[in-house]
């Protein structure tokens, strides 16, 4: 396993681990259970910890898909300066859910604050690495890709019928 595969496995961690950790806090939220928070910061700070491998490993991904032939260059530093964005993001979520659970467990009068906060970040962070996925995604799946559309008819039959 090279360092494109493993950019290939854990970029869907931040995607996933943001809003199942979003779902999971809210229930917290909603149930007051101070262990569903905590279970939810713990997705959270995994989810980070992928976003960073993910960051780190998209170079190497870079370099083993650039000279594939249908590759557009432009797609590849779309993805790559929008994966800034997402990398921050989570960065910023797993560290305030460090805070979180620092708060959780010492039994703080901000914990449902912090909780709801959390959960803010956690929803723009969501958005963040959502989009940087898609835009990944398009580098080498045409099939999502509007501009890969064919010029053919309805049924699939060619238009230059003689």
């Amino acid at each position: 396993m090279n360092q494109t595969h493993i950019h290939l496995l854990i970029t869907h961690l931040p995607i996933f681990g943001s809003i199942l950790g979003g779902l999971v806090l809210a229930h917290g939220l909603w149930t007051k259970s101070n262990q569903t928070k905590i279970a939810a910061y713990n997705i959270f700070i995994i989810s980070a910890i992928g976003a960073g491998v993910a960051y780190l490993t998209g170079e190497a991904a870079e370099d083993t898909v650039e000279n594939i032939q249908g590759i557009a260059k432009n797609m590849i530093d779309e993805h790559e300066d929008f994966a800034v964005f997402a990398l921050v993001s989570s960065i910023i979520l797993g560290v305030a859910s460090i805070g979180g659970l620092f708060l959780t467990l010492r039994k703080s009068a901000l914990t449902s604050t912090a909780a709801i906060v959390i959960l803010f970040i956690s929803l723009i962070s969501f958005g963040l690495v959502a989009r940087t996925g898609y835009l990944g995604g398009q580098i080498r799946h045409t099939e999502i890709n509007n501009s890969a559309t064919t010029t053919q008819g309805q049924g699939g039959e060619s238009d230059d019928d003689d």
